[in-house]
C-alpha cells in the first residue's frame, strides 16, 4: 500500500484539488447544491472515463520511456504532464474553435465560457478530420509493433507470427492503413470524405516522420557511442510520446462532449485522468512491470489498434466512448492474466527440472 502511494500519491492530491475546484466552480456558476452536485459528478465521470481510456497510453508511454536517457525520462514525466494537461485537454480545443471559427484568443475563450453550446458544436464539427489524423496516428503506432520482422514473442499467435512474416515486405502495415482509409472514407459524403481522407494522410506522415526522427536521432547516437562521446538525447523519443499521448487524448476530448459542453467542466475531469497516466507510467517504468509481465506489451499494442480502429470508424458511426474504454480494459486485463498465467508455468518448470535430474 505504501508503494502504491508513493506512485499515485500526487495523483490524489491533485484530484482532491480538482474535485475542490470544481464544487466552488459549481456553486459559484449555479448557487445550487444540486447544481454543484451535478458538476462534480460529471467531473468524476470524465475522470474514470480518461482513466479507463489510458491504460493503453500508460503501457506504450513506459515502453518507450523504459529505453530513454533518464534526463529525458524527467523532462517527460515534468514537461510531457503540462502539455498533455495543458495542451491536449484545454488548448486543443480552444485551437479547433479558433481556426473553424476565425476567431482570436480570448473571442474563443468567451465563447466557451459564455456561448457553451456554439462552441460544442463547432468541436464536435471537427470530428471527422481528428478522427482521420487521430485514428491513423494510432493505429501505425499498433500496427508497427507487430508487423516487425525481428518480433519473436507472440500472444495471439496464430495471428501475430502471420504480421511477422509478411513485416518482410516493405511498408505492408502503410498499404493496409491507406485501405482502410480508402474503405471508410467510401463511406462518407464527398465533402466529408475529402477531409477524413486528408486528416488520415497527414496522421500517418506525422508517425513516419516522428518515428524517422527518432531512428536518425538514435543512429547520430550510436554513432557518438561507438566514439567513446557521452550521449544525453532522447528528443526523439520524448517528441514520439508527446503526439502519442496528443493522439490519445483526442477521443477523450471529443466524447466529454456526450456529458457536457462547459469547458471548465471538461478541462477539470480529463486532466485527472491525465494525472493518473502519469502516476501508471512512472509506476510501470521504476518496478519493471514491463519485464515481469511477458504479454503486457501486447495486449496494450492491441488495445491500440482497436482504439485507432474505432477512431477512424467514428467518422461514420457513433460508438460510445466508454465501448472504447472497456474493450482496451479487458485486452490488458487479459493479457495481464497470460502473463501471469506463463509466469507461473515457467516457475514450475523449472522448479520440475532439479527432481527430474535426481531420478
Amino acid at each position: 500500500m505504501a508503494t502504491l502511494l508513493r506512485f499515485y500519491k500526487f495523483s490524489l492530491v491533485f484530484t482532491v484539488t480538482c474535485i475542490a475546484l470544481g464544487a466552488w466552480y459549481g456553486w459559484a456558476s449555479t448557487g445550487t447544491v444540486g447544481g454543484m452536485a451535478a458538476m462534480l459528478w460529471i467531473i468524476v465521470v470524465l475522470s474514470i472515463l480518461e482513466v479507463s481510456l489510458s491504460f493503453d497510453n500508460a503501457v506504450v508511454n513506459a515502453t518507450v520511456l523504459r529505453d530513454m536517457d533518464p534526463v529525458w525520462q524527467q523532462r517527460f514525466l515534468l514537461w510531457g504532464i503540462a502539455i498533455a494537461v495543458f495542451g491536449t485537454r484545454i488548448f486543443f480545443p480552444l485551437a479547433i474553435v479558433a481556426i473553424a471559427a476565425g476567431l482570436g484568443p480570448l473571442e474563443t475563450i468567451d465563447l466557451s465560457l459564455n456561448n457553451p453550446v456554439e462552441y460544442e458544436r463547432i468541436v464536435s464539427g471537427a470530428h471527422i478530420g481528428i478522427a482521420g489524423f487521430g485514428g491513423a496516428f494510432l493505429a501505425m503506432v499498433g500496427l508497427k509493433f507487430f508487423f516487425d520482422a525481428d518480433k519473436e514473442v507472440h500472444w495471439i499467435a496464430a495471428i501475430e507470427k502471420h504480421l511477422v512474416r509478411v513485416s518482410v515486405l516493405p511498408a505492408m502495415e502503410i498499404a493496409l492503413l491507406l485501405v482502410v482509409l480508402w474503405g471508410i472514407s467510401s463511406m462518407l459524403p464527398a465533402e466529408d470524405a475529402l477531409t477524413f481522407l486528408t486528416a488520415g494522410l497527414l496522421g500517418l506522415v506525422t508517425y513516419i516522420a516522428v518515428d524517422a526522427l527518432g531512428t536518425w536521432l538514435r543512429l547520430r547516437e550510436e554513432a557518438k557511442k561507438a566514439a567513446g562521446l557521452v550521449v544525453r538525447s532522447g528528443l526523439g523519443g520524448f517528441l514520439y510520446l508527446e503526439v502519442l499521448d496528443a493522439s490519445f487524448s483526442f477521443d477523450g476530448v471529443i466524447g466529454a462532449f456526450a456529458l457536457s459542453n462547459n469547458m471548465i467542466v471538461i478541462a477539470l475531469g480529463l486532466s485527472i485522468g491525465a494525472m493518473f497516466v502519469r502516476s501508471m507510467t512512472i509506476h510501470l517504468v521504476e518496478q519493471g512491470t514491463l519485464a515481469q509481465y511477458r504479454f503486457l506489451e501486447h495486449g496494450a499494442f492491441w488495445a491500440i489498434i482497436v482504439l485507432g480502429s474505432i477512431m477512424l470508424l467514428s467518422a461514420r458511426f457513433h460508438i460510445p466512448e466508454t465501448i472504447t474504454g472497456l474493450i482496451g480494459a479487458v485486452l490488458i486485463g487479459i493479457s495481464l492474466w497470460w502473463s501471469i498465467r506463463h509466469r507461473k508455468h515457467a516457475e514450475r518448470e523449472a522448479a520440475a527440472v532439479p527432481g527430474l535430474g535426481a531420478d
